[in-house]
């Protein structure tokens, strides 16, 4: 007879998940020992880390990630991440362990005793399993679950006196069975709900195309430029978009959207009819008041997500697959006129008189030293727009930010990017403020030797809080200064290789350095001058 340790390690198997990111208490032990040599696991040091690494190798890798951690404290450490991945469509399975059986009745110590409570909201399903021999099935329950659009985490509580449980061979069977299932979603437009838009479309005066995250995270990518090439239509970003959906430096595109409802109409005024594909309607905030459309402007969103079309303020909605979708509308509408839009020129900041870098000084000398197949991670939300001005993305499945609005993505995706993508440089953009809020991630990045480059934007505050101080008349709040910070020491501490860069031509030159090197991180920490963005 098998273990359901055993009977896991299978399931695992045969939905190709291999590498478990952790942190590992006592609780957890039972589920790892004896841990098989095909598998990889990835240590980090604490457990919102564990799950950034998990989410970032999801994302890049487009394979279901899964992550271990320790009972209630640990779900609880790791929530604000497990917030991020549900905010960011990330397919991804988390377990925790559990007291064993015998003591839950009188909640011993390490006991979670309402375990699919805690994560909850934050995940699209919560279980504990009944018996022992439903703990296989229920791990495979939980991945087709992860993986079913719109994508996102899950969380499994498991008694730590299960994985030694036998299992009889209907058991074990059982569970390999539901292993072996596969579900395809690809969910067919409507035919006439089709031929209704391109006909809305073909009688728009100035229509427009607004594209976000999923068009990148669905492989709708190459339909959407055929659309807009097809079409001559010009192509907004949706607000803070946290993937690049469209190529930046194509002729057709405008830019991103505010992410304020007021500003946001305001761009779109002149256009008649508005089509959003992969993106919510739309990512606000803050609060600046306004209409959500011009008047007399019409509104389609194209989305995989029933409950996103429903939340919408504005606009009709179509559900289904997004690739099949567009690609359908192409076929049904004919050859626009060519768009002649003014040509994208790259704009060059100079660098400030006491020799520090602007922000887009900065970005562009991080760029210029870049390869082309880069796969960028950005946590420094104050630079968002001299980011995008600097590198002009233009390749699929190439820029990773968080959708969730909370730190501590960006150094842990990171390293979880590498793992997942290892045949592409990974470069890292990252505030002084943002990067103390998964640090650890630097030992996890130096232990593995994970080639990451870290370039770390010091201006020693909290730049994006102090626009929204602004924007929010609140000036005067406390802790928006960052003083004493030193990235460099901290990141020695944990084994990782330091820079520090001061002019464009040096900042350039090891970027280029770091991305082209296997042997483990690179940080560099640039001091920058501080540029609040506009809305």
């Amino acid at each position: 007879m098998r273990t359901v340790r055993e009977s896991v390690l299978d399931v695992l198997r045969a939905r190709g998940i291999t590498t478990v990111f952790g942190n590992p208490g006592s609780t957890e032990l039972p589920m790892l020992k004896r841990f098989p040599e095909d598998f990889r696991y990835v240590l980090g040091l604490q457990e919102a880390v564990v799950v950034g690494m998990a989410d970032g190798f999801a994302l890049a890798s487009g394979a279901t990630s899964l992550v271990n951690l320790h009972t209630g404290p640990g779900t609880g450490n790791a929530m604000g991440a497990i917030l991020n991945a549900r905010a960011n469509r990330t397919p991804m399975v988390v377990t925790a362990g559990q007291q064993v059986r015998a003591m839950l009745t009188m909640e011993a110590l390490l006991s979670n005793p309402q375990a699919t409570l805690l994560p909850q909201p934050a995940v699209k399903w919560a279980y504990e399993p009944p018996r022992p021999a439903d703990v296989p099935a229920a791990l495979a329950r939980a991945v087709q679950v992860a993986e079913t659009p719109p994508h996102g985490p899950v969380f499994l509580s498991l008694p730590m006196d299960d994985f030694d449980a036998e299992l009889t061979e209907a058991q074990d069977l059982a569970g390999q069975a539901a292993a072996a299932r596969r579900i395809t979603h690809a969910a067919v437009p409507d035919a006439a709900a089709v031929a209704a838009l391109a006909e809305r479309i073909s009688r728009a005066r100035s229509a427009v195309l607004v594209v976000g995250d999923d068009v990148d995270a669905s492989g709708a990518w190459d339909a959407v430029l055929a659309l807009a090439e097809r079409t001559g239509l010009p192509v907004w970003a949706a607000p803070v978009s946290a993937r690049v959906s469209f190529p930046r430096s194509h002729p057709q595109f405008r830019g991103d959207l505010a992410p304020a409802i007021g500003p946001l109409g305001r761009q779109l005024a002149g256009h008649d009819l508005v089509v959003v594909v992969g993106a919510p309607v739309f990512r606000y905030y803050p609060y600046v008041p306004g209409a959500h459309l011009p008047e007399g402007t019409e509104l389609v969103l194209l989305t995989r997500d029933a409950e996103e079309a429903a939340k919408a303020p504005v606009g009709d909605a179509v559900v289904a697959d997004l690739a099949l979708t567009v690609r359908a509308l192409t076929d049904r509408l004919p050859a626009g006129s060519e768009a002649a839009p003014a040509p994208h020129e790259q704009v060059r900041f100079p660098e400030a008189a006491d020799g520090v870098l602007t922000p887009l000084a900065a970005m562009t000398a991080i760029a210029q030293g870049a390869p082309e197949n880069t796969l960028w991670v950005n946590e420094s939300p104050s630079n968002v727009p001299q980011f995008h001005e600097a590198t002009r993305i233009s390749a699929p499945g190439s820029y990773l930010f968080s959708a969730g609005g909370g730190l501590g993505f960006g150094a842990a995706a990171a390293v979880g990017a590498q793992l997942g993508a290892p045949g592409r440089p990974v470069v890292c953009v990252i505030g002084d403020g943002s990067i103390h809020y998964a640090v650890q991630a630097l030992w996890t990045a130096a232990m593995y030797k994970v080639p990451v480059t870290f370039v770390v934007l010091s201006n020693a505050k909290y730049a994006i809080l102090q626009w929204f101080a602004q924007l929010e008349h609140a000036q005067g709040a406390p802790g928006l200064d960052i003083p004493g910070l030193d990235i460099t020491a901290v990141a020695d501490g944990y084994g990782v290789r330091t820079h520090r860069a001061h002019g464009a031509g040096e900042l350039t030159k090891l970027v280029r350095d770091s991305a082209s090197q296997q042997d483990g991180p690179v940080l560099i920490d640039v001091p920058v001058t501080t540029e609040l963005p506009s809305l």
